[in-house]
């Protein structure tokens, strides 16, 4: 939110003025002096960035989408980067790179009906007993 403020102020302050952009917005002044200061990292890190997502998306295209941001983390370590598994996540959000989802059966939930074995699928064990519930009231009887 910062960020687009800092911009919109840098955007437009020649014909408003800083001060007054910035005490519409609510922004501070050293916020705003840091913001520009840090703008050559910022690009800089941007276009690194950019550099590592075409490599994930790579990556990710030719594991056919199976990957997810472990492996792919594994595979551009393999590949000389110095790169955290945490950035290969926020990476891969912001280029939109899935994985598949692999889905179970539809019968295998937990929220799938019991199924009985038919006669032909009789289990070879006997059907389990039930389990008497002891209800303890705490009235001993007898001596």
């Amino acid at each position: 939110m910062l960020v687009n403020r800092c911009q919109f102020v840098d955007d437009h302050q020649r014909r408003h003025g800083e001060k007054r952009l910035r005490d519409i917005l609510g922004t501070s002044r050293s916020s705003f002096s840091y913001w520009r200061r840090t703008t050559a990292a910022r690009t800089v890190r941007q276009s690194v960035e950019a550099r590592l997502a075409a490599q994930i998306r790579k990556v990710h295209q030719d594991s056919d989408g199976t990957y997810g941001a472990p492996r792919i983390t594994a595979e551009l370590r393999d590949q000389g980067e110095q790169i955290n598994h945490k950035r290969v996540v926020r990476i891969m959000r912001t280029a939109r790179c899935n994985t598949r989802r692999w889905h179970s059966r539809p019968d295998s939930g937990p929220r799938s009906p019991t199924r009985t074995p038919s006669k032909q699928q009789q289990l070879p064990w006997p059907e389990p007993h039930r389990r008497v519930q002891n209800w303890n009231t705490g009235a001993r009887f007898g001596p």
